[in-house]
């Protein structure tokens, strides 16, 4: 009787301290894993990370060396296995032939249904100036092909993860900071071996820069955008990605920095992003806290998580999956420092509706998430 009771008596003691915690940290509901890829690394800095699942597990890669920029930045790789991630591997850097060097950028990864996993990146100086190549996997991130160059002109999906369309094309959303920020696509109907152009699209007064691709069915695509207009902006497609509508303003605000999204198996939308308004005047705001919303028709939004709420700015360029067994798999930057990964259970979400742009106080009569 005194063990049962006992049991009891710990049980009720472990609910108690879970609801004070939830109490304390209002917007984790649905948060499973939080955790860092790695807490050592040969390099100081990191940023822009991907996320991929294939059928050895999860992969991720990001740029890292000793400050963005700097001609010893790398793409790295790790892969998890179990329960941990493989220490970090450099798999791809800017060796030039007269042995020079050139900063790596902005990995994006790509697993082929039922073929290798692609890896993305560019190769330059700085935006304006780097081009395109690529490499893949035959086993899951553990090696990888030579390099390879796209077509000139050509940089492959700038940011965000590509989309494969209903036609068999990917969709690989893209974008140029060189004569001015534009949105275009690069489509290839044979992974990577052929490529064609669509856009620029029509700016519309907006500076936008690094789209992701949400999926409606029918042909039917919205895209969103970083940009310099205090706000997400948007584009949308009715015929696979063919022509797209001028680019809107959108009711979330945008900081001038990355977001990624992607359309979960129930049909519904889910965005990670800085839901930050920059000070008056200005484009560019803090790059914290890192927020999560979801919508099922890309226009009302409702609050889900903030992922990093603290002043100590960065927690930025998110990377989002949803993987086969439904779960929601975020990887960001964590202060230039380390790269996060969280898991997600999409159906536990408190989602609160967004009113006017502002991001509620709390999750108060929040409902669960389908």
């Amino acid at each position: 009787m005194i063990k049962r009771t006992l049991v009891i008596f710990i049980m009720l003691a472990v609910i108690g301290v879970e609801s004070l915690l939830a109490q304390s940290e209002p917007w984790k509901a649905g948060i499973l894993v939080d955790e860092f890829i790695y807490e050592e690394a040969p390099f100081p800095s990191c940023h822009a990370a991907t996320i991929e699942e294939t059928e050895k597990g999860l992969v991720a890669a990001w740029f890292g060396g000793t400050r963005e920029r700097h001609p010893d930045v790398g793409i790295w790789v790790s892969r998890k296995e179990g329960d941990q991630w493989t220490t970090p591997v450099e798999v791809a850097n800017g060796v030039q032939p007269d042995g020079s060097r050139l900063p790596t950028w902005n990995p994006v990864l790509y697993q082929v249904p039922e073929g290798d996993l692609l890896l993305f990146y560019k190769i330059g100086p700085k935006p304006s100036a780097w081009k395109g190549y690529m490499k893949s996997s035959k086993d899951g991130g553990m090696s990888w092909s030579a390099q390879e160059a796209l077509p000139e002109g050509y940089i492959g999906p700038v940011k965000n993860k590509p989309v494969l369309l209903s036609n068999g094309h990917l969709l690989c959303p893209s974008s140029t900071e060189g004569d001015g920020w534009k949105v275009h696509f690069e489509i290839t109907p044979d992974f990577g071996e052929t490529w064609e152009k669509v856009g620029p699209v029509a700016k519309n007064g907006h500076d936008a820069i690094q789209p992701t691709v949400l999926q409606y069915g029918d042909g039917k695509l919205q895209v969103l955008h970083r940009s310099k207009s205090r706000a997400i902006v948007e584009t949308w497609s009715e015929d696979q990605g063919k022509t797209w509508s001028p680019l809107a303003k959108t009711s979330l605000p945008n900081n001038n920095s990355g977001l990624d999204g992607v359309t979960l198996q129930d049909g519904r939308q889910l965005l990670v992003y800085n839901h930050v308004l920059p000070p008056d005047g200005e484009v560019k705001g803090p790059r914290t806290p890192l927020h999560v919303s979801v919508s099922e028709d890309g226009k009302t939004w409702y609050a889900a998580l903030i992922l990093e709420d603290s002043p100590i700015s960065q927690y930025s360029y998110p990377s989002v999956i949803q993987t086969k067994d439904g779960m929601v798999h975020i990887v960001y930057t964590w202060r230039r420092e380390r790269i996060k990964h969280v898991k997600v259970d999409p159906s536990q979400l408190e989602l609160v509706k967004i009113e006017e742009g502002q991001w509620p106080e709390s999750p108060g009569e929040a409902h669960r998430g389908k």
